[in-house]
């Protein structure tokens, strides 16, 4: 197995789940402020990072190409860290973001809203409505910023592999489950061509992130595909030289053999 991703609603028990499964697989466990520490590397706000992970869409709108840019960063410090395999990540859409990946086995983890209305009371100190409420506008926000970047319904279940409710079971047997799961099944083999898929997902992901760090090229926004050096990048720029700079940012990265920019197309206006 190479990456297990663990979705899961605010104190619906992923943080512990994941920790069990890294446990008992031998698999690093990472959270999201390991890949904020090392996107932030770059030398951008951890703080605006965070914004741009966690704010709903009405707060995005005001910096759309900015989260755009802090996106890119993110999903390349997740596709940079995960990419050597036996990883288990919770966090932010790392299913999504991992999209495209061989052998990412997708979690997606629910629990009764007593029980996570019991953990908020516990750890953050409040009670009753004032925790009903906290719940609510987190889940909400989190329902907002997948359907608004990705399309998708943070709760669809076709999003996951499997999907767990904590209503009956408890922490401990859901992570036997998933052990077993990994551990018989040949789909989810880190083979070398798993091993590859997550190194093209994370070269593009850093062609994306460094294009939208670079002065000249950091308003763009552009699409990337990289399979065994070979680099397709797509979208708009204005002018050659921009076309050129694209080019130039991507050859930089070790690993890159050629770049086909057929279709980044010049445009005439900005």
């Amino acid at each position: 197995m190479s990456v297990i991703t663990v979705s899961r609603g605010s104190f619906s028990g992923g943080k512990t789940l994941a920790e069990c499964l890294a446990d008992r697989l031998g698999y690093r466990c990472v959270g999201r402020e390991t890949v904020l520490e090392r996107a932030a590397a770059s030398g951008v706000s951890l703080q605006d990072l965070l914004d741009a992970l966690l704010k709903p869409p009405n707060f995005l709108d005001r910096f759309t190409h900015t989260r755009y840019q802090y996106l890119a960063l993110f999903q390349a410090a997740l596709a940079e860290e995960v990419q050597s395999g036996e990883v288990v990540y919770h966090g932010n859409a790392g299913h999504l973001m991992l999209k495209g990946a061989g052998a990412v086995l997708r979690v997606r983890i629910v629990a009764p809203v007593e029980k996570r209305l019991a953990m908020v009371e516990e750890r953050l100190n409040v009670r009753g409505k004032a925790a009903l409420d906290y719940l609510e506008r987190v889940d909400e926000e989190r329902r907002k910023w997948t359907r608004y970047l990705y399309g998708v319904a943070w709760e669809d279940p076709v999003q996951y592999d499997v999907v767990y409710n904590l209503e009956n079971v408890n922490t401990e047997q859901v992570c036997g489950s998933i052990v077993a799961l990994v551990r018989s099944c040949t789909c989810f083999k880190f083979t070398p061509e798993c091993r590859a898929e997550l190194e093209n997902l994370a070269l593009a992901s850093r062609i994306r992130a460094n294009v939208a760090l670079n002065p000249t090229t950091s308003h763009l926004e552009i699409d990337v595909e990289a399979k065994a050096g070979q680099v397709t990048i797509k979208g708009k720029v204005i002018g050659t030289g921009e076309r050129d700079e694209v080019e130039r940012v991507a050859r930089a990265l070790p690993g890159v053999s050629t770049v086909n920019l057929d279709a980044l197309i010049p445009s005439l206006h900005p």
